[in-house]
This record gives C-alpha cells, structure tokens and sequence, in this order.
C-alpha cells in the first residue's frame, strides 16, 4: 500500500461560489480539521490531484491555497477536544 503523508491544507477565497467549492474539495481529501484549515493524509498522487484541481478552481490572482507537509517526527499536540489526526485503513475520495 502507498503510504500516505499528514498536511495541512488552508485557502483564502474572495468569492463566495468559489469558496464552497474549495470547502467541498478540501473535504473530500480530509480527515479532519476547522472550517478553511483541514488534516489531510495524501498520497503523492492524491497530492497532485488535489493541487491540479485547487488550481483549476481558484482565481489565481485573487485567491490563496496552502497545502504543507508536517514532519512525521513531530509530536501532535491536540488543544481542547481535538482529536489526533490518524490515517483509516481505507480511504474514499469523492
């Protein structure tokens, strides 16, 4: 099986329309998070698929995506009732 990486994906989006879009396409990869910040674990394929279909989507002059790599090595520290992000034995996008 592919290993997957955790990251962090964030967007600013000016329009609205745009903006829901972005929300559903975060969500589909996600397996947690807040609002316009989501916990993502990402093939390098899903990655690019991902980036591909954010780029598609935003206005490039106006709009911003984050998509950061967080280091394995690093220790998760949850604040309040958050969950640690974990990685399911199966995965469905879409």
């Amino acid at each position: 099986m592919t290993q997957r990486q955790l990251y962090l994906a964030a967007y600013d989006v000016a329009c609205p329309r745009r903006l829901v879009a972005a929300l559903k396409l975060s969500r589909a990869y996600a397996t947690g998070g807040q609002k316009s910040v989501h916990e993502l674990y990402l093939t390098v394929a899903e990655r690019t698929d991902l980036i591909e279909d954010m780029s598609a989507l935003l206005d490039l002059d106006t709009d911003r995506f984050l998509l950061l790599r967080l280091d394995p090595r690093s220790r998760v520290l949850t604040l309040g009732l958050g969950l640690v992000p974990a990685d399911p034995d199966y995965f469905y996008v879409g």
